[in-house]
């Protein structure tokens, strides 16, 4: 078992000309700290226009930063958008490969489709067709950062001519795939795919027990990898908080968990 953080960026209001640049300034902290003390992860989210509940739209950008602080901990994205209205596929191959090499090669490829309307609404991308489009994008995307030319591709919501994408990854053939999960069909997908699975139910002990060894055996039964490595791992996003005093860490810890459960319900 290994252990990360995992940052959404939230702010609650009442906003000040510097909240933003202190919460990131904070989060770097946090992050440098983390890699001191031996924590194996920091993931990073990827959101748009859902204002208190995460004010992270650049996540290379933030996770960069992470890489001239730290020497160990390993830069997930969970996630990046990879349908191709959010994110164009070579721009994300482009990018995670740009951040394999300023890191030394510590990157995690976490992708997702996005479940709010209002990010969805603002990048004109039709629900119903979320899935087909984070499918296409990633593996456009994958094509993009490990073919020497990328010899084009001409799909249902990607068009792009013969092209060089550079720079590549450090790790070959690509850095670890993982997918964003919050139910048991998305991650038989992710087996089904050979991604690692990095789920955001907030199960408990038992159900998470199911879960992982339901996706075991789909791995084991039908796995057709979506890239040209299998990542056969399970992460569970979980809410801890931390501290010598028992009443602050109750305190602090249903402070915080109620204001996410309030904004990510709200959107």
């Amino acid at each position: 078992m290994r252990f990360g953080i995992f940052y959404e960026h939230q702010l609650p209001r009442p906003w000040h000309e510097d909240s933003e640049r202190q919460l990131i300034q904070d989060a770097l902290d946090q992050v440098e700290l983390a890699d001191q003390l031996g924590i194996d992860y920091v993931w990073e989210v990827e959101h748009h226009f859902l204002e208190e509940y995460s004010h992270s739209s650049a996540p290379e950008v933030f996770l960069a930063a992470c890489s001239q602080r730290t020497k160990n901990i390993r830069l997930g994205h969970g996630i990046i958008l990879t349908a191709p209205h959010y994110n164009h596929p070579a721009r994300t191959a482009e990018r995670v490969a740009m951040l394999d090499l300023v890191s030394n090669g510590r990157v995690e490829f976490g992708s997702g489709e996005s479940g709010s309307i209002a990010e969805m609404g603002g990048y004109h991308i039709d629900p119903p067709l979320k899935r087909p489009m984070w499918r296409e994008g990633l593996e456009v995307a994958l094509r993009c950062m490990t073919e020497t030319p990328f010899p084009g591709y001409e799909g249902t919501y990607v068009s792009m001519p013969p092209r060089n994408v550079v720079p590549k990854p450090v790790q070959k053939p690509h850095p670890p795939l993982w997918v964003a999960c919050s139910r048991r069909e998305t991650i038989l997908l992710a087996a089904q795919a050979g991604i690692g699975a990095l789920t955001f139910a907030f199960i408990d002990p038992e159900e998470a027990r199911t879960w992982v060894r339901d996706y075991e055996q789909t791995l084991a039964d039908s796995c057709v990898p979506i890239g040209k490595a299998v990542n056969p791992q399970v992460a569970c996003v979980t809410p801890m908080m931390l501290h010598r005093d028992e009443r602050t860490a109750i305190a602090r810890g249903l402070e915080g968990g109620n204001f996410f459960g309030y904004s990510l319900s709200h959107y």
